[in-house]
C-alpha cells in the first residue's frame, strides 16, 4: 500500500512554477472540503439543474466569490454562479469555466478524501474496498507521478475532481490574483456551472 507519511519518500517532484508551488496547498483544501459535497447530476430530469443538491456547492462558490471581493457575483434559479476580476490592463476578457456536478454513474455520497503525500510509485490499495487498487502496471500514467501528491476516495466513491478540481484551481487563483493585483492580468469572468455530466 502506498504511505500517507509524508517520509515515505524524500524527494518531491517539483512544481511547474513557484507561483503552482505557492497555490497547491490552498487547492489541495478546496478540492478536499468541495468533494465532500455530493453534487451528483442525474439522466432524464426535467429541471435545471437536474439535482437540487449541486445547489449546495453552487451557494458555498457564491459566497466564496463574494468574500474574495469579485464583482458582480450572482447565482442565478438554475444553479449557475457568475463573478468578475478586474484586469490590470486593457485586454479582452478571459473565461474562467468549470462544472459542479459529478457523473451520476458511481455514488458521489459520504466522499472521503485520501491525500497520498509524496507518491512512492507503489500500488495504492484504498482502504474501503480492497478490490479498488490502483497499479501503475495498470495505470502507467502513475509511474510519472511518483514523487507528486496525489488524491484519491476511500474506494468506495467517485472522487468527484472532474471538475471540482477545476473549481479548486478557479477559486484559488482568482483569490490570489485579488489578494495580488501587482502582476498583469485581463479581466476575469468566472462562471461555474451544473449538468455538465449529462447535458
Amino acid at each position: 500500500m502506498s504511505s500517507t507519511d509524508d517520509s515515505a519518500i524524500s524527494a518531491r517532484a517539483p512544481f511547474a512554477s513557484p507561483l503552482a508551488e505557492e497555490l497547491a496547498e490552498d487547492v489541495l483544501a478546496r478540492l478536499l472540503r468541495y468533494v465532500r459535497i455530493d453534487t451528483q447530476s442525474a439522466h432524464g430530469a426535467a429541471t435545471s439543474p437536474s439535482t437540487e443538491k449541486q445547489l449546495d456547492l453552487s451557494r458555498l462558490l457564491h459566497d466564496e466569490l463574494e468574500e474574495i471581493g469579485l464583482d458582480d457575483v450572482r447565482l442565478d434559479e438554475h444553479g449557475y454562479v457568475y463573478g468578475s476580476l478586474d484586469g490590470t490592463v486593457s485586454a479582452p476578457a478571459i473565461g474562467l469555466i468549470a462544472h459542479v456536478d459529478t457523473s451520476p454513474d458511481v455514488t458521489g455520497t459520504n466522499v472521503d478524501p485520501l491525500v497520498h503525500r509524496r507518491y512512492d510509485g507503489g500500488r495504492i490499495e484504498l482502504p474501503g474496498d480492497a478490490s479498488v487498487v490502483l497499479d501503475p502496471e495498470e495505470l502507467p500514467l502513475l509511474k510519472g507521478k511518483v514523487g507528486h501528491d496525489l488524491v484519491t476516495t476511500d474506494g468506495t466513491t467517485l472522487l468527484g475532481a472532474d471538475d471540482k478540481a477545476g473549481v479548486a484551481e478557479i477559486m484559488a487563483a482568482v483569490g490570489y490574483l485579488k489578494r495580488n493585483p501587482e502582476p498583469p492580468h485581463a479581466p476575469i469572468r468566472v462562471c461555474f456551472t451544473v449538468d455538465e455530466e449529462v447535458a
